[in-house]
């Protein structure tokens, strides 16, 4: 279980409009496209309320 307070400062978060969040190096593995933000803990936040591991993410290209 991941804990996420509603209110984390804005300076604590990452936010991208349209980027891409990759699995694997070769980019073959795309996870999801489109607006996240990156939580201090390293868990990517999708806009679904869904969150992707910190494990899972290789990478993100804004």
């Amino acid at each position: 279980m991941v804990f996420v307070p509603d209110e984390l400062p804005d300076q604590l978060l990452v936010d991208y409009e349209n980027a891409t969040v990759y699995g694997d190096l070769e980019q073959e593995k795309v996870l999801h496209q489109g607006k996240v933000r990156v939580l201090p803990n390293g868990w990517v936040a999708l806009p679904t309320d869904r969150l992707l591991s910190p494990e899972a993410v290789h990478h993100i290209d804004p």
